[in-house]
């Protein structure tokens, strides 16, 4: 829904943030990434470039994966948004074990200093959504959106690529 807004005036809205009712006032501008780690204590998605070019900031906004650093808050009223902890709680609300994306990114040693994981984690985990069993371009497609700063692109794949595997047994 569109609305016109002074600059300067704070508005309140709703927002759906991993399955739970979340009632923020924004200003306008603000950005979801900064409402979600400021205003909800979300932290587990990272700010680094601002300007969507590293996937950092990547959250899913209806189960698709956006830069949360170039998204106004105002934007997302009454949509699902889904954070790394979300993703987390939803796991491990059925008996405490890791997201499959998760335990594969442990498993072929995925991450290295953590900061693009949850940006990668998310991004791949809708993938597996829409497509459970991606060919390797198209896992690489989806990925290419996050960077990996250290470098572990290799064992980012071959986790989307286990993942994938299994998925067709």
């Amino acid at each position: 829904m569109t609305r016109i807004v002074k600059p300067d005036e704070r508005v309140a809205i709703e927002l759906n943030v991993n399955g739970e009712r979340e009632r923020v006032s924004v200003e306008p501008s603000r950005f979801l990434c900064d409402v979600l780690r400021d205003d909800l204590g979300l932290t587990g998605l990272k700010v680094s470039c601002g300007v969507a070019n590293c996937g950092a900031c990547t959250v899913l906004l209806d189960g698709t994966p956006i830069y949360s650093c170039i998204t106004l808050a105002l934007d997302c009223e009454g949509r699902a948004v889904t954070t790394i902890e979300g993703l987390v709680r939803q796991t491990t609300a059925g008996g405490g074990e890791l997201h499959p994306v998760q335990r594969a990114f442990v498993e072929h040693d995925a991450l290295q200093c953590g900061f693009c994981t949850s940006g990668q984690i998310l991004t791949m985990s809708a993938l597996l959504e829409k497509n459970p069993a991606p060919s390797e371009d198209e896992l690489r497609q989806a990925l290419s959106g996050n960077l990996c700063r250290c470098g572990a692109y290799v064992k980012i794949l071959q986790a989307g690529l286990a993942l994938r595997v299994s998925s067709e047994q």
